[in-house]
């Protein structure tokens, strides 16, 4: 895997036209070519459409990484389960570190508008839905007005969307979880099988895409699925955009094509502040474990961060300079999701309230030796034996930091 020289990196997809002062406008998202790619997929059919999905290695850029094709192939035909399917777009975005869907729908809501419609067309779905996070005011307007406009010039067809609203749960941004919000249930997350796809909204099949995969849609239909999987590696096709914050001399949403060095991430968003030595990277938002500085040149895709022991994750890059405190970032992760867990699972709930109180004794001065101890016993206790990948969180990334960084962890826990 060769990582892509500045000079050698292709042009941006999704960014490329942020400098356009009236984007967020029908008539100028139609003057730069909006809604051909649409207009492309209709024409062409759902199995040459399908077909150029799954040629583009699209995979879903909320953080599962599931081959966008293959997930939508799993709906049933009308045939086999006759009646309405929904599509349902996941723009809760509650993961901290991340906000770049925040930033593509403030920009270009029509983007994400001619994706939805396009992935609605695939699975025949007559019905769409985008959950919003309560806290985006401003975003939910434009999203308001521009499917306003799109309905007025009669681009939405026979295909009804709506928007809902979410009330701030991180939970929320698990897709069953989600459902089962849109339904007016708790934000318990679902044990599958079945799948959302063959049983989601109202038991109905349902495809959730966040809103950076569905903004992909129309420029693959444009300019096809091998143009786009050449731009990212052999199993990630395409760009990814990386929310980058923290001790960064320029704070930012970042485009590359996947499979960029992390190294390459850092330098565009201005290197460390301050000059100071770089001392940890989370890749993918707090629920993705702690990179090295060591580990720079770990390649951005699916796949390089795993071999890390972490994950791409949405792609918040949190950038921690060498006077970070680990034991004070675990805490203050572990406190976070103490107060969002969902409380479905016992050793969630309960494993999430032991790491937050042992760490907190930790700065307080009273850690021991022990506590280190039994911060791992937790957290294996935890990990694999929750019905989600938010519960496997509050028992990984403690566990993380403390292998990276155990000398930050001795300094506080001793006899």
């Amino acid at each position: 895997m060769n990582p892509l020289s500045q000079k050698s990196r292709p042009d941006p997809i999704l960014t490329k036209d942020f400098d356009e002062p009236r984007l967020q406008e029908l008539e100028t998202y139609r003057r730069l070519g909006g809604y051909e790619g649409l207009k492309k997929a209709l024409a062409s059919g759902r199995e040459k459409l399908m077909a150029e999905i799954g040629k583009s290695n699209l995979r879903g850029l909320g953080g599962a990484g599931f081959a966008t094709a293959m997930k939508w192939s799993t709906v049933p035909s009308e045939e086999k389960n006759p009646g309405p399917r929904f599509v349902v777009v996941n723009c809760d975005e509650s993961e901290p570190g991340c906000f770049k869907d925040r930033v593509l729908v403030t920009k270009n809501p029509h983007q994400l508008i001619e994706g939805l419609l396009i992935a609605a067309y695939a699975i025949d779905a007559r019905h769409a839905f985008i959950f919003i996070r309560g806290e985006y005011e401003v975003q939910y307007k434009i999203l308001e007005k521009a499917l306003a406009e799109a309905k007025a010039a009669g681009l939405l067809g026979a295909c009804s969307i709506e928007l809902m609203r979410g009330a701030g749960a991180y939970i929320s941004g698990l897709d069953t979880a989600l459902l089962e919000t849109m339904e007016g249930k708790k934000a318990w997350p679902r044990q599958p099988p079945p799948f959302p796809t063959v049983a989601g909204l109202m038991g109905r099949p349902t495809v959730v895409n966040n809103v950076e995969t569905l903004s992909m849609l129309p420029h693959i239909v444009e300019n096809g699925g091998d143009w786009f999987a050449k731009l990212g590696t052999p199993k990630s096709g395409g760009t990814v955009l990386f929310s980058v914050s923290g001790h960064v001399e320029k704070p930012g949403v970042y485009e590359f094509p996947m499979g960029v060095p992390l190294r390459e991430i850092l330098a565009a968003a201005g290197g460390v502040k301050g000059g100071k030595k770089l001392k940890a990277v989370i890749p993918g938002g707090v629920s993705t474990p702690v990179l090295t500085a060591d580990e720079l040149d770990t390649v951005m895709d699916f796949e390089g961060p795993r071999a890390k022991g972490s994950f791409l994750g949405a792609g918040g890059v949190i950038v921690l300079d060498e006077t970070t405190d680990m034991v004070m970032v675990a805490h203050n992760i572990e406190r976070f999701l103490t107060h969002e867990s969902c409380g479905q699972c016992t050793p969630c709930r309960q494993g999430s309230f032991w790491h937050e109180r042992i760490l907190a004794r930790g700065l307080e001065g009273g850690g021991t030796a022990q506590d280190l101890a039994t911060l791992e016993r937790v957290g294996e206790n935890i990990t694999g034996k929750v019905i989600c990948a938010l519960g496997d969180t509050v028992g990984v990334v403690t566990r993380a930091l403390m292998k990276k960084f155990p000398e930050d962890f001795k300094a506080k826990f001793h006899d």
